[in-house]
């Protein structure tokens, strides 16, 4: 009797089985209600048809205007921190600077977060692009993720290249000729004025540190920060060419007068965070002037290859969201890494902020302050 229960029961959940998934086919199998093709349609058209807003004249005395603007703007932004040197409250070893650096971070964090991952979103998921496979398959999280774990192969593996290049000897205990750093005048100096402080007593001019393991803490740190600095400009250059060249592409006024102004705030606040890692990266006045150059240049760089490319260059080609979409998506994965883990990560769990309860606190006001700010500008650019 019991047997037969059982057999029962079995053919029991098998049959709800059998309707479940008869259900699910079913549903799925069914043809969907025909799309409205005018939508798309209007979508992917050619550009020249954009109704009241397109002016071209207008359009191009906005784009002249905003290459000297925004190039000012982030002049200004990436070379505030750099001068902060001269205000004492504003040095690397202050509170203030330490707060101020988690505000660029935070700006940095929906940098990537609410700018650069939705646009690729909106890029990738296109109706002007095929269904398959982009309909059927996240290549923006999925460029993403392998971008943030590329960018942490960089990471590491420039690290180790500094490390073995600048290091030499790796046992703790390092001579002033084997630390100093000729891109580093701080650290010259540092080395200098020790030399003369103590090596009246040591034959051969050599003169070894008094704490070698501090030394070579701090000598990791620098080469930690400078490749910060190099891999988190490859991707704000990357979001920043690509920005300007759907700016100095597009001939639609309504876009591009709200843009300007946002994309000013967004270069100046943007630069503030790349200048406060420059500055704690100790390079030399050429490479900072080359950052600067690089950072500040891009954007107005963009700007003038869409202008150049109007005639040829169509936002809505499939060609076009392609490229665009996967640079946006692998620049998101970048900036999402680089302020998570490089700067908000290394910064809250180092021993300045995990010291003050109160610091920390300031500096999650901070991180919110910035990623709000730019999460509210993101309606705009």
């Amino acid at each position: 009797m019991s047997w037969r229960r059982n057999q029962l029961r079995a053919f029991l959940v098998l049959a709800v089985i059998l309707l479940i998934t008869a259900a699910t086919y079913r549903a799925n199998a069914q043809p969907a209600p025909p799309a409205d093709p005018t939508p798309a349609a209007d979508t992917c058209a050619d550009p020249s048809v954009e109704g009241a807003c397109r002016n071209v004249p207008k359009a191009l005395r906005l784009k002249l205007i905003a290459i000297p603007t925004i190039l000012v703007s982030s002049v200004i932004g990436v070379c505030l921190p750099l001068l902060s040197r001269s205000v004492p409250a504003l040095r690397p070893d202050r509170n203030l600077f330490v707060i101020v650096k988690a505000f660029a971070s935070g700006v940095i964090l929906a940098t990537g977060y609410m700018h650069v991952l939705p646009d690729s979103f909106s890029n990738l998921t296109s109706p002007c692009l095929p269904r398959k496979p982009w309909a059927d398959f996240s290549f923006t999280t999925f460029v993403a993720m392998l971008a943030a774990l590329f960018t942490l192969m960089v990471d590491s593996l420039m690290l180790s290249f500094y490390n073995r290049r600048k290091g030499g000897n790796t046992s703790g205990r390092r001579t002033s000729g084997a630390v100093a750093d000729h891109e580093s005048p701080a650290h010259e100096h540092h080395w200098h004025s020790h030399g003369h402080g103590h090596g009246h007593g040591h034959a051969g001019g050599i003169v070894v540190a008094d704490k070698p393991e501090d030394d070579e803490a701090s000598q990791v740190q620098l080469r930690r920060n400078r490749v910060v600095v190099q891999v988190l400009e490859m991707g704000i250059v990357v979001h920043s060419v690509v920005i300007g060249l759907g700016m100095g592409a597009s001939q639609n006024v309504c876009t591009i007068r709200p843009l300007v102004t946002a994309m000013c705030f967004h270069q100046l606040f943007e630069g503030m965070g790349l200048g406060g890692c420059i500055l704690q990266a100790e390079y030399g006045a050429k490479m900072k002037a080359g950052l600067v150059f690089f950072f500040s240049t891009t954007t107005p760089f963009g700007i003038a290859l869409g202008l150049a490319l109007t005639k040829v260059y169509r936002e809505n080609s499939p060609t076009a969201l392609i490229v665009v979409g996967l640079l946006n998506a692998a620049s998101a994965g970048l900036l999402h890494y680089m302020a998570l883990v490089e700067l908000l990560a290394a910064d809250f769990m180092g021993p300045k902020l995990q010291s003050s309860v109160r610091l920390q606190l300031l500096c999650f006001l901070a991180v919110l302050l910035g990623a709000g700010g730019m999460s509210i500008m993101a309606k705009w650019a």
